[in-house]
């Protein structure tokens, strides 16, 4: 596969931060991301799986240029999203973006739904007044919030409909590539599969590649098509879902399989 086919490249990507000094201790900095290359091919969906702590979040805030890399770089549709003038990174940063954990940290509870929605289609100064307010209406109902909910505000709404205008606003510049860091994990269990069948709908409407984060190896069997496996910063296992779910080659695969709950809901059509 040539890098033209790809909507993401991780090249050696590393982060490190400075450990803080005390009376009795030495300088020093701890890496939570080490040396990780991951590509993603246009209409995949990756998963990234491994313990809390082990660098998943890190990764993500660099895929979505929110942080530096200590070395290395990301690329987008062969672009790296971390150089060049302010203007060229705004535009990439239109082809990627973030569906977050907690869809209600994430939504300014000042604004209503339908303001939220328009917030990046305003901050990219794309269409007019008339034509924003025609996206935001369209974005919504395409992920199943009813117009009478369009006024509201995220005090209002429950956390599954919430997740919805999260989606909705990741959607309404049309990107390329969603990164979506443990999307459900914040939902009630009967709420969760209908996000997931939801962002399975979107896929195959709009062609996206997803770049899934989760430590529900239940949810990522489901979804993904690669699987990777991150440990204390560094991917230790990558393959195909079959490979790494009925085959694991690293220990530590296999001891995060082995302690892994039974899913406590069905996911519908994804089963």
């Amino acid at each position: 596969m040539t890098g033209a086919q790809y909507s993401l490249e991780l090249c050696a990507l590393s982060r490190s931060f400075a450990l803080k000094r005390g009376l009795f201790r030495t300088p020093g900095e701890i890496k939570a991301v080490d040396n990780v290359t991951l590509r993603l091919a246009r209409g995949e969906t990756l998963g990234l799986v491994g313990e809390s702590g082990c660098g998943k979040s890190t990764l993500a805030r660099m895929l979505l240029g929110l942080l530096e890399p200590s070395s290395g770089n990301v690329l987008v549709h062969g672009k790296e999203i971390h150089t060049g003038d302010p203007r060229q990174r705004h535009a990439r940063a239109r082809r990627i973006q973030p569906v977050f954990q907690d869809p209600y940290s994430s939504l300014n509870p000042r604004r209503t739904v339908a303001d939220i929605v328009a917030v990046p289609l305003r901050l990219h100064g794309v269409g007019s007044r008339a034509e924003q307010q025609q996206a935001v209406r369209a974005m919504l109902d395409l992920v199943g919030m009813p117009e009478r909910t369009h006024r509201q505000y995220p005090n209002q709404l429950s956390g599954g409909q919430r997740q919805r205008v999260a989606i909705a606003r990741a959607l309404v510049l049309r990107p390329d590539i969603l990164v979506c860091d443990e999307p459900t994990s914040a939902l009630d269990v009967s709420v969760q599969a209908q996000i997931l069948n939801l962002l399975l709908d979107l896929k195959a409407e709009f062609g996206l590649s997803y770049f899934f984060i989760s430590h529900d190896l239940a949810v990522v069997e489901h979804l993904a098509d690669r699987v990777a496996v991150m440990h204390r910063g560094a991917i230790v296992e990558l393959g195909t879902r079959e490979q790494v779910f009925e085959r694991p080659e690293h220990p530590y695969t296999r001891a995060l399989l082995a302690s892994a709950p039974r899913p406590a809901f069905t996911l519908g059509h994804l089963s």
